[in-house]
């Protein structure tokens, strides 16, 4: 129902796009910082690598099962247009202004070594970005399967 916020609403297929930018400009934000502290330690050694790969592997595992839930969710919508902040449900947006807020706490705390935020914020960004190319992809095979069902 368009009645609720008529001016914002998008059709459902473009909140997969949405969704796509929105993970692609925090991956590559969050990995970003990852890359300027590894600048900062100077020496990078095999071992910091192996971490940011391990970490990359384990949110990009959890994020690819994430993604498939908003999009099965998106898809399942039964009106063909909604709002604009619907790519994400409250309890995403919950989770993602603590990992925010977490994250920046802990960055401007000092409580953890340049080390940690540029193994683990390389890894967690490269995740991230990798989410957003699968709403990407997502977005585009929506439009593939739209256009095969008309044929």
């Amino acid at each position: 129902m368009k009645n609720d916020c008529p001016y914002f609403h998008v059709k459902k297929r473009n909140l997969l796009a949405i969704a796509g930018c929105v993970w692609l400009i925090a991956g590559f934000n969050v990995a970003r910082l990852g890359v300027l502290s590894y600048r900062e330690i100077g020496k990078i050694s095999p071992v910091h690598i192996l971490i940011s790969l391990v970490v990359f592997c384990v949110f990009g595992f959890m994020f690819y099962k994430m993604s498939m839930k908003h999009n099965k969710r998106i898809k399942g919508y039964e009106q063909e247009t909604k709002p604009v902040w619907h790519f994400f449900d409250l309890k995403s947006y919950i989770i993602m202004a603590c990992m925010m807020g977490g994250g920046i706490w802990l960055r401007a705390s000092g409580l953890v070594p340049a080390v940690f935020i540029a193994v683990f914020y390389t890894g967690l960004g490269c995740a991230l970005a990798s989410a957003g190319v699968l709403f990407w992809v997502m977005f585009i095979r929506y439009r593939e399967e739209d256009q095969s069902a008309t044929m």
